[in-house]
């Protein structure tokens, strides 16, 4: 998921020698083929060279073929370096100009890349902080998409019931009345970090220490947390496909505690400059991508066992923003 490969985890070194050792070289072929829809040739974008990017986990693989589409509509030559390993990996990709474009999250780039220690609340105001902060190592950010895959706690509907708990702030109340009733499964970083369970203990006003929590795997808390046994809470991210796929309720965070995530449009300055019409063939393809829209189309993947490629093209043919070509 975004959060544990938010600049912790980099499978390949973040040097620009190492990053042609994990392929970085030239990218692929698309793997399926567009015709333009809403999104149609744009003169200056005909035969555009541009490399198309993404992190290795399904959400952002979806995210960079809904990049590569879109472009292609336009007329873009496109290149599919989707799947790179670790965030760390992906950013210096783009720093280095083995990419040009990609889906990036805001969180990640302000807490992560840029060493920021607190976050901005409001979703356009950390965007824009960001976007004007970033400027300085030559990436350029546009349309920042709806859809934020941030933290969260989460419960099956049976612990919904028996509970009442709807936000954070009575989950807090949970914890401080009945502590063991408040138990709760987490991965390691979250327990442990202050835009993670620390932080929101004291953002809500409870003692983190008196609830009860196991530390587990992130694929396996979602399953835990549906079954209600080992988990009666669980760790989530927002736009997960198994939040819908097992039934689970997100709780609300009440307070705006947890960072903003949201997937925004990042482009090499100098691509940017030279392709104006890269922002304006993805504005309409970010204002689409909402919670509910990315966590169907990351279920279709993770539960149904789709692959991310053909999700990600029937999504825009649905859309209307691309009709599907002969493969």
């Amino acid at each position: 998921m975004p959060h544990s490969t938010r600049g912790l985890i980099a499978v390949c070194a973040v040097v620009i020698t190492a990053l042609t050792s994990c392929g970085l070289q030239s990218g692929s072929a698309v793997p399926l083929s567009v015709e333009p829809g809403s999104i149609e040739p744009v003169p200056a974008l005909e035969g555009a060279q541009l490399i198309v990017g993404s992190k290795e986990f399904t959400e952002q693989v979806i995210l960079g073929y809904i990049l590569e589409f879109g472009l292609v509509a336009a007329g873009a030559d496109v290149r599919d370096l989707t799947n790179i390993s670790g965030s760390n990996s992906t950013r210096q990709a783009m720093v280095s100009g083995q990419v040009d474009v990609t889906y990036e999250y805001t969180g990640t780039a302000w807490i992560n890349f840029l060493g920021n220690e607190t976050a901005i609340p409001d979703a356009t105001g950390q965007f824009e902080a960001l976007r004007d902060q970033d400027a300085a190592n030559g990436l350029t950010w546009v349309n920042p998409a709806p859809m934020d895959n941030t933290y969260a706690l989460a419960m099956n509907q049976a612990t919904a019931d028996a509970t009442g708990i709807k936000t954070l702030s009575d989950y807090a109340a949970l914890a401080e009345t009945d502590p063991a009733a408040a138990q709760t499964c987490v991965e390691t970083e979250f327990n442990s970090r202050q835009d993670g369970f620390p932080g929101m203990a004291a953002a809500y006003g409870f003692d983190p220490n008196v609830v009860p929590r196991q530390v587990l795997q992130g694929g396996i808390i979602y399953q835990a947390t549906a079954n209600g046994s080992q988990c009666t809470f669980g760790e989530v991210f927002t736009t997960d496909g198994r939040i819908k796929g097992l039934n689970l309720t997100v709780i609300e965070d009440d307070k705006s505690f947890f960072p903003r995530y949201n997937a925004t449009v990042v482009m090499r300055t100098p691509i940017a400059e030279q392709y104006p019409e890269i922002a304006e063939v993805t504005a309409p393809i970010s204002a689409a991508l909402t919670n509910d829209e990315i966590t169907e189309l990351n279920r279709q993947v993770d539960i149904d066992g789709r692959e991310p490629a053909d999700v990600a093209r029937d999504w825009m043919v649905k859309q209307g923003f691309v009709t599907a070509g002969s493969d």
